[in-house]
């Protein structure tokens, strides 16, 4: 897999035309959360990027994650169904579509380097801003290739 940096605007651009392809009817082929509470869902670990959202430190992130951060900014997808930090879980609750979707695209659009406030990733730990750039675009695909985009 190769990764990509959503620092490049180019990069943006394509994520940004992906989200724009789903629809309120669009489902998820794994998992649980339908495709607004997905939207939401990726706003959390962007925006704790950008300082926007705070979001706690958890004794088995600080334990497990740095181990796992490799997963994170790595060459290989993410697998079906990893678990999620109990912070970013988004199944108990109903989600507005077209508001977490221009949520979504607005944070995506304020990603940028000098952006990048919060060094420590809630689960993973230290992050540089490459290393947030890179992961953070591969847990949007993820999440969009989860419902066909």
């Amino acid at each position: 897999m190769e990764l990509k940096n959503l620092f490049d605007p180019r990069v943006k651009e394509e994520i940004i035309e992906r989200i724009n392809k789903l629809s309120p009817q669009s489902l998820p082929q794994w998992g649980k959360m339908n495709v607004a509470q997905m939207l939401a869902h990726l706003q959390m670990p962007i925006g704790s990027a950008q300082g926007i959202h705070k979001l706690p430190r958890t004794l088995f992130g600080r334990v497990v994650g740095p181990f796992a951060k490799s997963v994170f900014c790595g060459n290989k997808p993410f697998k079906r169904n990893l678990p999620t930090d109990p912070s970013f879980v988004m199944t108990n609750s109903q989600k507005e579509f077209e508001k977490e979707k221009q949520g979504l695209i607005a944070l995506i659009y304020n990603f940028k380097e000098e952006n990048i406030v919060n060094k420590t990733h809630p689960f993973f730990g230290k992050l540089t801003a490459e290393q947030w750039s890179l992961g953070s675009w591969k847990h949007l695909d993820h999440h969009l290739q989860q419902f066909e985009v």
